[in-house]
């Protein structure tokens, strides 16, 4: 008897321990993932990260009862040439929406409007090329008048012509009603409180909820 309780239980290991003629429990569809790729703005630098926008987001996912994760893929300091180098890393797991808030580190040092888009073009390939089904959304971004305004102006071209060139949805300015306003910043006056966190998820909601509306129903 000994020698049959060795085969008798790697058998019951063997079908996960269900009864003779149970079958498992059918699983749910995996959760379609909104990713949010940017930098300190993103990551939600000097607050709490459940304050900051991406968790917002989810929050507002949540209460529709949708099965979607979002994902802060924020980082500090990051630049769009940081995020370039990045991306391949980000991607080893799905995007289904993929917002993109980069270049205002760029901007603030004073680097060519040029290199930034060519740096968000890249991102935007890599994305496509890995997922070409995702969609793709670009936060648009502003610098203060002391860059100066032929700098403000090409900087801010960036962002609706590259989402014009890649049928991207654009918010056209992401710190829209936040930026430049001291009590909805740190004492920085560069990056959001969380009360200016919540702006920015409405900004950057009434931007994406249609795009995620479509995941539901397709």
């Amino acid at each position: 008897m000994k020698n049959l309780i060795f085969p008798i239980v790697l058998l019951v290991l063997t079908l996960g321990g269900l009864p003779v003629g149970a079958t498992p429990a059918a699983t749910e569809a995996p959760a379609k993932r909104v990713v949010f790729f940017g930098d300190s703005l993103t990551s939600g630098y000097g607050i709490d990260p459940a304050e900051a926008y991406p968790a917002l987001i989810q929050e507002k996912i949540d209460q529709r009862g949708w099965n979607m994760q979002s994902v802060n893929a924020g980082l500090s300091g990051e630049t769009s040439a940081g995020g370039l180098r990045r991306i391949d890393w980000i991607l080893r797991q799905p995007v289904d929406v993929f917002v993109l808030e980069l270049g205002a580190n760029d901007g603030l040092r004073g680097l060519q409007p040029t290199a930034t888009k060519e740096n968000l073009q890249g991102i935007i390939d890599r994305v496509n090329r890995r997922y070409p089904d995702a969609k793709v959304v670009l936060a648009g971004m502003q610098m203060p008048p002391n860059m100066g305004r032929s700098y403000q102006e090409e900087f801010s071209a960036i962002f609706p012509r590259l989402a014009n060139a890649n049928q991207a949805a654009l918010i056209p300015f992401f710190l829209e009603g936040v930026g430049g306003v001291a009590e909805l910043n740190l004492p920085d006056g560069v990056h959001p409180t969380g009360q200016g966190h919540r702006i920015i998820a409405q900004t950057v909601w009434e931007t994406i909820e249609p795009l995620l509306r479509e995941l539901t129903e397709s």
